[in-house]
């Protein structure tokens, strides 16, 4: 008798169908598993028997034999451990219910409980796209995979409760999305009128979060660079739906997903400058995960104290950041993760933090110039604005007049969002940073005085072809914000000004 049960299996962002296939046959009692299974899946058939006797069913004294095809591809975790103790029920004439329209997904605890398992969205998002009709999963899990239309969700907590429920003794209610159609915020977010000073860092951080520009803070210890990073997510607008759907994927692919099941808000993500090269861009010796670049998709990538990152992994992040994914590629196969972010970076000019000043700075230019070429040039090219974040005064820290709210900045940004939503509407465009080079002429057109400004720049500031095309892309946003369709010689001088700092510190 040959018994088969539907199950999915993780690769990258994508899922596959996996087919449990069971069979029992005379000979010497034995629990055989093929079908690529690594030491988790393994380990399977201990937690299958053991969750059985512990809820009162009978293991069959028989040679089982679990196969998971495809057989082709390596099958890791305990997810399995569900559809496999489904396949020996279905075996054992305990299970007679109609499930070829189903799947199952949860790991087994030994006293039969079912347990949360990573990456339960993306499987339920391809089980829909197959037309199963229903996919039983982890209760805790219940939540994620509730928020996709078309499919009914069961949330499981243990064997019992399911075995019950496909019996048709007590049905399990399936899951229901709660899904917060305003999309608020309901964590507590700093606030920019918290930020005394510091107008052209303002300004700036207002340009970067209307055109989704990456952007790179310079300036002593103290002046509120990080203060002002961390306030970057109360500008920032909401998430479409698409957008939540894609940032819980990754999220639950790494397991970092809360009791709510979808995540609402833009990720804000801040790793420590030890974290190493497979943390920030992915990977692992064994599953590949995804790394901060990929958690902070659709959000905020924040490296504070930027030259105490490791050369490697500075540079790991090169690439992803221009193209917005990431591929991670090992011998048994190549994983994409997108990682469209909004990289924010914060340093110190030098070792002691007071250069230029050189009546605080104590670092001789050999300690200067080695402290700011542990940012290379290529990376640095990837930085859309530049700005400095100078001391703030006295007079500053206690002036009584009310600073801007972060509502009040981004009001405007949602508006110059909006423009561009219509501008790019048909293209895979979202904001302006993310223009290519081949529409560059379509969307970055700019007139003879503008042209003639640019000429001149190019030549006395050594810009290279990729910040040429930055400087145009800042321009651009400034125009947004000024609700002005064409880019005018104001918005390329201001859009400039934030490529002064790289002649100014790397002599560049």
């Amino acid at each position: 008798m040959v018994v088969k049960i539907n199950s999915f299996g993780l690769m990258g962002m994508d899922s596959y169908p996996v087919e449990v296939e069971g069979a029992i046959n005379k000979g010497f009692p034995a629990f055989d598993m093929v079908g690529l299974p690594d030491a988790a899946v393994k380990e399977s058939r201990d937690r299958v028997k053991s969750a059985m006797k512990n809820c009162g069913f009978n293991f069959p004294t028989a040679h089982i034999t679990i196969n998971l095809a495809p057989a082709d591809i390596k099958k890791e975790g305990p997810i399995y451990d569900l559809p496999i103790l489904i396949a020996v029920l279905k075996m054992t004439g305990a299970v007679v219910a109609e499930i070829s329209d189903s799947a199952f997904l949860g790991e087994l605890s030994l006293g039969g409980d079912v347990r949360p398992i990573n990456g339960v969205l993306p499987m339920v998002i391809k089980a829909r796209e197959l037309g199963y009709q229903k996919i039983y999963v982890p209760f805790a899990n219940g939540a994620e995979g509730a928020v996709v239309y078309g499919i009914e969700v069961y949330p499981v907590k243990n064997i019992l409760q399911l075995i019950a429920h496909l019996s048709g003794d007590k049905p399990i209610e399936p899951a229901v999305a709660e899904i917060d159609e305003d999309n608020t915020d309901k964590q507590f977010v700093p606030d920019f009128s918290q930020v005394k000073g510091q107008a052209e860092v303002k300004r700036a951080l207002e340009i970067a979060a209307a055109g989704g520009h990456n952007i790179l803070l310079i300036g002593p210890p103290g002046s509120g660079k990080s203060m002002l990073a961390k306030r970057i997510p109360s500008i920032l607008p909401d998430m479409t739906f698409e957008e939540m759907i894609e940032t819980t994927k990754i999220h639950s692919i790494a397991g970092l997903l809360d009791k709510n099941g979808l995540v609402r808000t833009r990720p804000f993500r801040s790793p420590h400058h030890t974290v190493t090269a497979v943390g920030l861009g992915g990977g692992g010796t064994g599953t590949v995960r995804p790394g901060e670049v990929s958690l902070a998709h659709n959000g905020v990538l924040f490296l504070d104290e930027l030259p105490e990152f490791s050369r490697m992994s500075l540079e790991v992040l090169r690439q992803p950041i221009e193209d917005g994914k990431i591929t991670i590629s090992r011998s048994h196969g190549s994983y994409t993760y997108p990682c469209t972010v909004m990289l924010v970076a914060a340093m110190n000019p030098c070792p002691c933090g007071n250069y230029p000043d050189l009546n605080k700075c104590n670092c001789t230019k050999t300690q200067i110039q080695k402290y700011l070429g542990h940012v290379s040039q290529p990376f640095l090219d990837r930085m859309d604005l530049c700005v400095e974040a100078s001391r703030v005064e006295y007079g500053e820290l206690h002036k009584t007049g009310k600073e801007e709210t972060s509502a009040e900045i981004r009001n405007r940004v949602c508006t110059a969002r909006k423009i561009q939503e219509q501008r790019y509407e048909g293209t895979d465009i979202r904001t302006n940073s993310g223009i290519g080079v081949r529409q560059m002429e379509e969307f970055c057109q700019i007139g003879e005085k503008e042209e003639k400004l640019m000429r001149c720049a190019f030549s006395t500031m050594n810009l290279t072809a990729r910040t040429y095309h930055k400087v145009l892309k800042v321009a651009r946003t400034i125009a947004d914000l000024d609700g002005e369709e064409q880019i005018g010689c104001s918005h390329l001088k201001e859009a400039l000004g934030y490529r002064m700092l790289d002649k100014k510190y790397w002599g560049r």
